[in-house]
């Protein structure tokens, strides 16, 4: 029987079993046993305790995780908005028009997205130091400023830090697929548009931004799924905490905090779902723009 389960039409079995056996032990039983533990109430060392949908009712009602919702929301918006314009604007400037040297500066713009997210965060937090920090002593300078501001200390400054520092890490990216999808466009649509007399500006509108459409919203929906799950460089910025006053607390991080810190993993579980769920709803809206017929009409 060993013999016949080994036969040469069943190696190939052998070949793959490596990744199936990963991926059930390390990617969905973790999935499907946060799940259950969601319906549970559990500290890590107590017995498991059974609660049903009490962790997600719960989430209604708690102030903290609805402001860490609409935390993730204002940073993202905010550097998505000018994130994509300015992708776009680079885009058609590095395909559309003879600039010397368009290679290094594609470069030089995908560079802030090599340099890992948590370093970034540290890096403002010694940047933007009210009383060391470079910026308060170069606007001081500069005459800009009178006296030291305390950036990381007001939420307005401190959500407008994280959410520059996602516009200056991901732009670049967002630029080079911008860049692939204008070089998709038939070159015959532009040389047809310019014998008709139009000018660059009455093609970009007509031509290259409708056939870009797709690309647009690819990049939306895949910077929706990154953002909501942003961590990294709110974390690193001031205490890991939100601070201040939870301005930058984002959904992870409060994920993060009730499961690793407060050692709520039942109540942790629910808030990875919950944001599970939030990303699955408005990745369904977005794909549903995206596969619509009069897209590409």
């Amino acid at each position: 029987m060993f013999k016949s389960v080994l036969k040469k039409d069943n190696y190939g079995y052998l070949f793959i079993a490596p990744y199936f056996i990963a991926y059930f032990t390390f990617g969905l039983y973790p999935v499907l046993y946060s799940l259950y533990l969601s319906f549970t109430k559990w500290d890590g060392v107590s017995a498991i305790k059974f609660i049903g949908l009490g962790n997600y009712v719960n989430l209604l009602n708690d102030d903290v995780f609805l402001k860490s919702i609409g935390n993730t929301w204002i940073i993202w918006i905010f550097n998505v908005i000018p994130q994509m314009l300015l992708a776009i604007f680079l885009a058609v400037l590095l395909t559309q028009y003879s600039i010397k040297g368009t290679s290094i500066f594609r470069a030089i713009f995908y560079v802030p997205n090599l340099v890992t997210a948590a370093s970034i965060g540290v890096l403002f937090n010694i940047l933007l130091d009210w009383q060391t920090g470079t910026v308060n002593k170069l606007l001081i300078s500069m005459g800009l400023l009178k006296d030291p501001i305390n950036w990381l200390n007001e939420p307005v400054y401190a959500r407008a830090t994280v959410s520059l520092i996602q516009f200056w890490q991901w732009f670049g990216p967002t630029m080079i697929f911008f860049i692939a999808g204008i070089k998709a466009i038939p070159v015959e649509l532009y040389e047809a548009a310019y014998v008709d007399g139009a000018n660059r500006w009455r093609t970009f509108w007509t031509i290259t931004l409708p056939l870009l459409r797709p690309v647009v919203l690819y990049q939306a929906i895949t910077s929706l799924i990154g953002g909501m799950q942003i961590f990294d460089v709110p974390m690193t910025l001031t205490d890991g905490m939100g601070s201040p006053e939870k301005s930058i607390l984002t959904m992870v991080m409060y994920l993060y905090n009730t499961a690793f810190k407060n050692y709520n993993y039942g109540y942790g579980a629910a808030v990875a779902y919950a944001l599970f769920l939030m990303i699955l709803v408005f990745s369904i809206i977005v794909f549903k723009i995206i596969t619509r017929r009069s897209l590409y009409d």
